[in-house]
């Protein structure tokens, strides 16, 4: 088995490496010789993701890269990713990323700010009103780290093995330790987390290479009437198999800050 992901490891740098060129399935699976039919099966049970959403990911990572750190116009950075209309690249990033690509282009003054506010925030607790009869579940766990940090944790239940997209469920954590999600419906959800240092500048959490991350392997399934498993997760450097974070942080951290507002008011 180990073997196996040794080789799904090799192809995943190798797709780190050709990024820019056309990557279709066959030439991934001849890369390993294997069938395309059993390489996505290993390479899904390996990075949790299909080998062609994998690579859509990676370069949706690169357009937030291109976006921030060139002059290129939307259209342009489109094509740079192989996408050739520029409405579906302009729709498959804010639907993925969370804003338009010309927002995020813009959004360091925004995110910059939201990060100040965070620093000076002294309450954290949540207004989450415990229902005495909520039909739905709790999720709640732990989370740890394997290096120490001081910031904030964006922690949150998405609906794939990828933090994309608006998390079904999210918060922001103080510090390590205890963490809950109440009134989860029935379904099946991912767990990811991600960490902020105080001392990063703004540009370290809009494109989050670097960030300390996890991601629960195996889905959470919640089922009517029946308790969750205690989740127990640990916060890691970025691996070679860990999907980009595509979900722009501070659109997280806006929401966070709004629902704080609404619960001091």
């Amino acid at each position: 088995m180990m073997d196996r992901y040794a080789e799904i490891d090799a192809v995943v740098a190798y797709i780190h490496e050709n990024l820019y060129e056309p990557l279709p399935l066959a030439r991934l699976a001849n890369y390993v010789a294997y069938s395309p039919y059993h390489f996505t099966r290993i390479f899904k049970e390996r990075i949790g993701l299909s080998p062609l959403y994998y690579v859509s990911s990676l370069r949706l990572q690169k357009a937030k890269d291109l976006l921030l750190n060139t002059s290129l116009s939307v259209r342009d950075i489109g094509l740079e990713i192989g996408q050739q209309s520029m409405g579906t690249f302009s729709t498959r990033f804010t639907e993925r990323v969370g804003m338009t690509p010309t927002d995020f282009r813009n959004s360091a003054e925004q995110a910059d700010q939201h990060f100040r506010t965070l620093k000076t925030l002294t309450d954290w607790r949540m207004s989450q009103p415990l229902l005495r009869h909520d039909p739905f579940a709790t999720v709640e766990g732990t989370v740890q780290t394997e290096h120490p940090f001081q910031g904030i944790i964006l922690i949150g239940l998405f609906a794939k093995p990828i933090p994309e997209g608006m998390p079904l469920h999210g918060t922001l954590l103080s510090s390590l330790g205890h963490f809950s999600f109440t009134g989860v419906k029935p379904g099946i959800y991912y767990l990811m987390a991600t960490s902020v240092s105080w001392g990063m500048q703004t540009i370290d959490f809009l494109l989050p290479h670097t960030t300390l991350r996890t991601r629960s392997r195996e889905p959470i399934v919640v089922e009517s009437g029946k308790p969750v498993p205690y989740q127990h997760v640990t916060l890691h450097p970025p691996r070679l198999d860990d999907p980009p974070i595509l979900i722009s942080l501070p659109v997280l951290m806006d929401n966070f800050l709004n629902r704080v507002k609404q619960h001091s008011n």
